[in-house]
């Protein structure tokens, strides 16, 4: 795309005035680009970590929480496993495990076809919800369905939260982005007619929009274009950032915990000690003057959580 999309890295609410249906909008693009930084994924795969890293902030928005929302994808296609973290606070990370020379032997094929090629027949969706509060944990596991990332996750909110949802994801190489629209239940009790015809407006008018669109255009052109004559309500945004737990420090306390003996038999067979986050795949590398200070002072150890 030749323009950049307005207002990236936000996410934003809105709300039919005075109807039980709101949405969340979200763009990605430094934030995407960082979690992306230290690896290459075929373009298939790219395109669906993508659309599973806006979805978990979908998800995250979409919930009251305070902790970290995981966004799990496995299937026995040839995409094994592909994993979203997102917190209370939208601090993104994402890994996905892939068979490479599987995804770049299949055939050009409609967007339904390749996910599922990508995702295979068998597999399942799992959202884990890890709150600081009391140390709660919530997890919902639904089967793969739908012939899209987007349609699964639809299936996940009708199976686990019990929300009618419908779900708009996109991403490429620079880019991602996703919208998103539920059915609230009635305060008042029953559906009224005015109610029903903002909900069948609200699943038209996020049909209508197509993915790149998505990708490039303001959350205020998007909804002018899906949902016009439609009296809504756009709150103020909220930052999306990419942030892995992985630190030198850390990387550090995990070799002091292996031991100088063991550490210092890997640096005499390669020459240098790599350690390499598995979740953005940021590579450490501790020479031999480095490994000399990490056990000049075990008292300055740390524990690896």
């Amino acid at each position: 795309m030749d323009q950049p999309p307005a207002q990236p890295d936000q996410v934003r609410r809105f709300i039919f005035e005075n109807r039980p249906v709101r949405g969340h909008w979200v763009s990605l693009e430094a934030a995407w680009r960082e979690l992306r930084a230290h690896t290459q994924y075929p373009a298939a795969v790219t395109q669906l970590l993508g659309e599973a890293v806006a979805a978990s902030v979908l998800l995250a928005a979409s919930l009251k929480f305070r902790g970290t929302l995981t966004f799990q994808l496995q299937g026995d296609g040839a995409v094994s496993l592909l994993v979203a973290q997102c917190t209370h606070d939208f601090r993104l990370r994402a890994v996905a495990r892939c068979d490479t020379s599987a995804v770049n032997s299949l055939a050009a094929q409609s967007r339904a076809v390749r996910f599922r090629q990508l995702v295979g027949t068998d597999g399942r969706i799992t959202v884990t919800v890890e709150a600081e509060e009391r140390s709660l944990r919530y997890q919902g596991v639904v089967p793969l369905s739908g012939a899209t990332l987007a349609e699964s996750l639809e299936a996940y909110f009708a199976s686990s939260e019990q929300l009618p949802t419908r779900v708009r994801l996109a991403a490429d190489e620079r880019y991602g982005a996703g919208l998103l629209v539920q059915k609230l239940p009635d305060a008042h009790g029953g559906e009224t007619e005015e109610v029903a015809a903002a909900w069948e407006a609200a699943q038209q008018g996020i049909a209508r929009l197509e993915g790149g669109e998505l990708l490039s255009a303001s959350v205020e052109t998007l909804l002018a274009h899906g949902f016009p004559g439609h009296d809504l309500r756009l709150f103020n945004g909220a930052p999306v950032r990419f942030e892995c737990r992985c630190s030198q420090g850390r990387v550090a306390g995990l070799l002091r915990a292996l031991g100088a003996e063991e550490v210092r038999e890997v640096l005499q067979e390669q020459g240098v000690v790599t350690v390499t986050c598995e979740f953005c795949h940021r590579p450490y590398r501790f020479s031999a003057r480095d490994v000399d200070a990490l056990f000049e002072d075990a008292s300055g150890s740390e524990t690896i959580h």
